[in-house]
C-alpha cells in the first residue's frame, strides 16, 4: 500500500506540474496574442523578407555608325545604414561634421547644417536605410566613396549605393520621336523603343530583400537568386550627320516662315534605309521640338507631289506621252460646281510641261478624259494607286503609323468629284513616308522597297538577327514609264517650279507640292484664313540616284507657302551636305582634284622631331636633311619635306611660331613660363619675341589659328 501511495503522489505531482506548465503556456499565448500583440505584429512586419524583381539593363539603340542614340546609364540613390554593424559612436562623432561638409560641398542642394541634421536624425531613429540623395551620377558616387566615414565601406561607414538605370539620348532632340521611349505602367511606349521592346528589355531577375521599420526594403547581403539578363542592342539606319543637318535646316526654315510643324525624311534608294527623319512642332514660346512623328503619323492631302502617281498611271496605260499636247485654256476648270485654277495661264502645253509647271487644269483634264468615262474606267486609276501601296500602311514596325485613304469606286463616298480631285492630290490621305517611298521606287528603276529603320540586333558585338531590305513591289510600272518620269522630274528643277534648286555640281530631280489644308473636317482654312502645306520630294544625284528625300512644312504663316520656296531650300541644304560628305557619290567629280592632292607635299607644323619623321614615313613622303635635335622645323619642297634643326638657348625666349600648341607649351613650360593660349590651331604669334632675354619674365601669350 505504501508503494502504491508513493506512486500515486508522484503521479499527482507530475500531473500538477503538467497543468502548471500548460497554464503557463496558455497565459503566454494569451499575453503574446492579446496583451503584446501589436508589438510583435509590428516587429514581424519590420523583420519580414521577400523576393523582388530585379530589372535588367535595357539594351542600347545605336546609330548606323554604332554611336549611341539611346543608352541606359547607371544612376544611384545614396543611402546610409546609420546603425551599421561596426559603425561605433566614436567614429560617428569624429566624422559627422566633415561628412556633412563634403556632402553639402558636392551636391550644393543643402547647407552643412541641414545635412548634419538629416544624418543625426537618422542615427537617433536607428534608420538603417536613410536616404541622402537620389539620382547621383557614377562620378559623384566615386567622390562620395572618398568622404570621411563613407571611405570605411558599408559595414564600418554605412554607405549604401542603390544602382538603377536612366535612359539617356546622347544626341538630344535628334530623331527623338523616332527613337521613342519605353512603356511603363503610366505611359504607352513610342518609336523604336516600343517596336523592338522584346529585344531591348532583357529578362528580369529576383533578389531577396528585407523589410525595415517604416515599410522600406533593402537588399539582403547575398547573391541574387536569379541574375537578370541584359537586353540586346538595336542598330538603326539613322546617320547622325544627316540627321543633324535635316533637323537644323528644318528648324531654321520653320522659324523663318512661322510654320506650325514639319518633317524631313531621307531614304537610301537601293535599301530603303531611313538615314534621317526629323519632326518638329512649334510650342508656345515659339521654339520647335519633336513632339509627334508627323512623317509616319499624319496622313493628309499630299497636293501636287501626288501628280507623280497620276502621270505614272496615264503613261503606263499608254494614254499619254511626255510630248503630247494638252490645252489648259484660261488656266481654270470647273467640275461639279468646283473651280480649280493654275497659278499662271499656260495655254497649250505638253504633258512634260504640265508636270514641270504643275498644272492642275492639265492633270484634271487628262484624268477625266482617260479614266472618267465610268466607274470601271475610274477603278483602273485607283488600281494603279493600289499597286503603289498608297491605300495601306507600310507596316514598318513603328507604332503610330496613320491609316491612309484611297477610295474605291464602290465606296459610298465615291462621287464624280473624286477622280478629278485625286488627279492633283486631293480626296486622298497619304503620309510623307508613303510619298517618299513612291518617289524612291522611281529612283530605284521601278523597284519599291519598304522603309527600313533597323538593320541588326546585337548581343554586345555579336549580331544575332539581321533585318534585310524588303521589296514591296518588283516593278511599280514599265521601264519606259520610269524613264519618262525621271526626265519629267529632272525638268521640274531645270525648267519648272523648282529652278531655285538647280546646282552646278550635281542635279536634283523631284516635284514641288502646295496643298490647301483641311482642318478637322471643317473644310479648308483655319479660322477663316487659308492654310497651306508646302512640300518637295525628289532624289539625287539625278543621273545615279543614291538618296530620296521629302520635306513637308505645314501652315507657314508669313505669306509665303509655295513648295519650292518653303520646302525646297531644306531639301537643297540636306542634299548638299550629303553630296559633300559622301565620297562614293562625288568621287567622279573630285577625281582630278584628288589626284593632284596626292602628288603634293602635305603641309606640316614645326614640332617634335620623332613624331614628324614617323608621320612622313607613314605617308611615304621623302624627307631631306637630318635633325638630331629634339625639335625641328619643316619646309615644304615640291616633292619632299626639308627638316631643319631647332636649338634653344635657356636664357632667351624661343621661336615657337608654326608649332602645334602642345609642343610649344611643353618647350615654354620647361623654361619656366606660364603659357596663356588664345584660339585654336598652331601658333601664329607669341607675345614676347624670340631671342628676348628671359630674365624675370614668367608669362607668355600664344595666339593660335587654324
Amino acid at each position: 500500500m505504501d508503494k502504491k501511495k508513493d506512486i500515486l503522489w508522484r503521479m499527482y505531482i507530475l500531473y500538477l506540474l503538467v497543468v502548471i506548465v500548460g497554464l503557463a503556456v496558455v497565459w503566454k499565448i494569451f499575453q503574446i496574442q492579446f496583451v503584446e500583440g501589436d508589438k510583435w505584429r509590428t516587429m514581424a512586419d519590420n523583420m519580414s523578407q521577400d523576393t523582388f524583381l530585379v530589372k535588367p539593363t535595357r539594351g542600347n539603340i545605336l546609330a548606323k555608325d554604332t554611336s549611341y542614340m539611346a543608352i541606359s546609364v547607371p544612376v544611384y540613390d545614396l543611402r546610409m545604414d546609420t546603425k551599421a554593424e561596426k559603425l561605433n559612436t566614436e567614429t560617428w562623432n569624429k566624422h559627422i561634421d566633415s561628412l556633412s561638409f563634403c556632402l553639402a560641398n558636392l551636391f550644393k542642394d543643402k547647407t552643412v547644417g541641414q545635412y548634419k541634421s538629416i544624418l543625426q536624425e537618422g542615427r537617433k531613429g536607428k534608420n538603417q536605410y536613410l536616404l541622402i540623395k537620389r539620382n547621383v551620377t557614377r562620378r559623384e558616387v566615386e567622390m562620395v566613396r572618398t568622404f570621411p566615414m563613407f571611405r570605411m565601406g558599408r559595414y564600418k561607414g554605412g554607405l549604401i549605393e542603390d544602382e538603377k538605370y536612366k535612359r539617356v539620348k546622347p544626341y538630344g532632340n535628334l530623331a527623338a520621336r523616332t527613337i521613342g521611349k519605353e512603356s511603363n505602367e503610366n505611359v504607352q511606349g513610342l518609336g523604336i523603343e516600343q517596336a523592338y521592346d522584346e529585344y531591348l528589355r532583357g529578362e528580369e531577375g529576383l533578389r531577396l530583400m528585407e523589410k525595415l521599420a517604416g515599410g522600406m526594403w533593402r537588399p539582403v547581403d547575398h547573391d541574387n537568386t536569379i541574375e537578370p539578363v541584359d537586353g540586346f542592342d538595336i542598330v538603326t539606319t539613322i546617320d547622325p550627320r544627316l540627321q543633324e543637318v535635316a533637323t537644323t535646316e528644318l528648324d531654321r526654315q520653320l522659324k523663318m516662315h512661322g510654320a506650325s510643324h514639319g518633317c524631313v525624311i531621307v531614304m537610301e534608294v537601293a535599301t530603303g534605309d531611313i538615314s534621317a527623319i526629323a519632326n518638329l512642332k512649334r510650342n508656345e514660346d515659339g521654339n520647335y521640338y519633336e513632339s509627334f512623328n508627323y512623317a509616319i503619323g499624319e496622313a493628309t492631302d499630299p497636293g501636287s507631289t501626288f501628280k507623280l502617281a497620276t502621270a505614272m498611271a496615264l503613261m503606263d496605260d499608254g494614254h499619254v506621252k511626255p510630248a503630247d499636247l494638252i490645252s489648259t485654256g484660261d488656266g481654270s476648270i470647273t467640275y461639279y460646281g468646283h473651280t480649280v485654277h493654275d497659278s499662271h495661264k499656260y495655254g497649250t502645253i505638253s504633258v512634260q510641261q504640265a508636270f514641270e509647271l504643275s498644272s492642275n487644269v492639265a492633270f484634271i483634264k487628262m484624268a477625266l478624259q482617260h479614266y472618267g468615262k465610268n466607274d470601271e474606267s475610274a477603278q483602273k486609276f485607283v488600281d494603279h494607286l493600289k499597286k503603289l501601296h498608297l491605300h495601306e500602311k507600310l507596316n514598318t514596325g513603328l507604332p503610330g503609323e496613320a491609316t491612309p485613304l484611297v477610295r474605291n469606286t464602290t465606296d459610298s463616298l465615291w462621287s464624280g468629284f473624286s477622280l478629278p480631285s485625286m488627279a492633283f492630290g486631293y480626296e486622298v490621305l497619304i503620309t510623307p513616308l508613303q510619298i517618299v517611298t513612291m518617289y524612291n521606287a522611281v529612283a530605284n528603276n521601278g523597284k519599291m522597297v519598304k522603309p527600313r529603320f533597323v538593320k541588326e540586333v546585337r548581343n554586345r558585338n555579336q549580331v544575332i538577327k539581321t533585318f534585310e531590305p524588303v521589296v514591296i513591289e518588283e516593278a511599280v510600272c514599265k521601264p519606259t514609264t520610269v524613264d519618262a518620269l525621271k526626265r519629267m522630274m529632272e525638268g521640274v528643277v531645270l525648267r519648272g517650279t523648282a529652278t531655285n534648286l538647280k546646282g552646278s555640281v550635281y542635279q536634283i530631280a523631284g516635284k514641288t507640292g502646295t496643298a490647301q489644308i483641311a482642318n478637322n473636317g471643317s473644310g479648308y482654312g483655319m479660322n477663316g484664313k487659308m492654310t497651306y502645306r508646302a512640300s518637295f520630294c525628289g532624289y539625287f544625284p539625278a543621273d545615279n540616284p543614291k538618296y530620296t528625300c521629302i520635306v513637308v512644312v505645314n501652315a507657314p504663316s508669313e505669306g509665303v507657302y509655295y513648295g519650292n520656296v518653303v520646302a525646297g531650300p531644306i531639301f537643297k541644304a540636306v542634299s548638299d551636305k550629303i553630296y559633300a560628305s559622301s565620297f562614293d557619290i562625288n568621287q567622279a567629280f573630285y577625281k582630278d582634284e584628288i589626284a593632284a592632292v596626292k602628288t603634293q607635299t602635305p603641309p606640316s607644323k614645326n614640332g617634335y622631331t620623332n613624331d614628324i619623321k614617323t608621320i612622313l614615313k607613314k605617308m611615304n613622303v621623302p624627307a631631306s636633311g637630318s635633325s638630331n635635335s629634339t625639335f625641328c622645323k619643316t619646309a615644304r619642297a615640291e616633292k619632299q619635306m626639308n627638316i631643319l634643326d631647332i636649338t634653344f638657348n635657356k636664357t632667351q625666349v624661343p621661336e615657337v611660331r608654326g608649332m602645334g600648341a602642345r609642343d610649344a607649351v611643353y618647350i615654354l613650360e620647361q623654361l619656366g613660363f606660364q603659357v596663356i593660349l588664345v584660339g585654336k590651331g598652331s601658333v601664329k604669334q607669341q607675345s614676347i619675341a624670340a631671342g628676348t632675354s628671359i630674365g624675370e619674365l614668367n608669362t607668355i601669350t600664344l595666339l593660335l589659328a587654324q
